[in-house]
């Protein structure tokens, strides 16, 4: 069942997983007073949470404004969980396609919500056009600043959630490889005691 591989590419689903929830972890102090709780109201202002509009969007547009080696590095990390993947996948077992299929499923969601979420509204924070792209596809709400901001920090914490995800199921399979191995090795301490003891009996007929 074990692969020689496994090892490296474990490590190289891990690695980048949990630089990816470094990063996460350094947003949560921006979104935490945008979606997790609500400031003390502050006099003069209609909304509490303005001041950490604010913040946030300063926050996202420094981001966004970051010279292109800061994009190319997050992409070349991502690209190398995928490999990880591609490495354990290579030879298929039942512990692959449990633990590690699942957890590539979880690893492209996060791939799709930064694609679709982050990405985009990155841009669209930057630019300050917050209803102007939305009305152009439909003719409906429009998602002003405060709900896109929204969205950006709950972006963050999904990809948390799904993040997690991978490394329980990697850990998940570790534990479950090693406890087939133990028992592996106890299946065939059994077998060497009952040769053993079939070698004994055989002998002492002989005499």
């Amino acid at each position: 069942m074990a692969i020689s591989a496994a090892p490296f590419a474990t490590f190289l689903i891990v690695g980048p997983t949990c630089f990816f929830l470094g990063i996460l972890f350094g947003n949560f102090p921006y979104d935490y007073n945008v979606i997790w709780t609500t400031p003390p109201a502050v006099e003069g202002l209609i909304d509490p949470r303005e001041p950490y509009y604010q913040i946030l969007e300063t926050h996202l547009k420094f981001i966004h404004a970051s010279p292109p080696l800061i994009s190319r590095i997050l992409h070349i990390v991502m690209g190398t969980g995928l490999l990880g993947f591609m490495l354990k996948l290579y030879k298929m077992s039942e512990s692959n396609m449990l633990f590690d299929g699942a957890s590539l499923v979880l690893y492209m969601i996060g791939v799709i919500v930064y694609i679709t979420n982050i990405v985009k509204g990155l841009r669209i924070v930057t630019e300050g056009k917050y209803g102007e792209t939305m009305a152009q596809y439909s003719e409906g709400d429009v998602i002003g600043r405060e709900d896109s901001l929204k969205v950006l920090a709950a972006s963050d914490t999904i990809l948390a959630l799904v993040l997690v995800g991978v490394l329980i199921l990697q850990a998940g399979q570790w534990y479950a490889q090693k406890k087939e191995a133990a028992e592996i090795e106890e299946i065939e301490k059994q077998d060497q005691e009952e040769k053993k003891t079939r070698k004994g009996k055989e002998s002492k007929k002989k005499q």
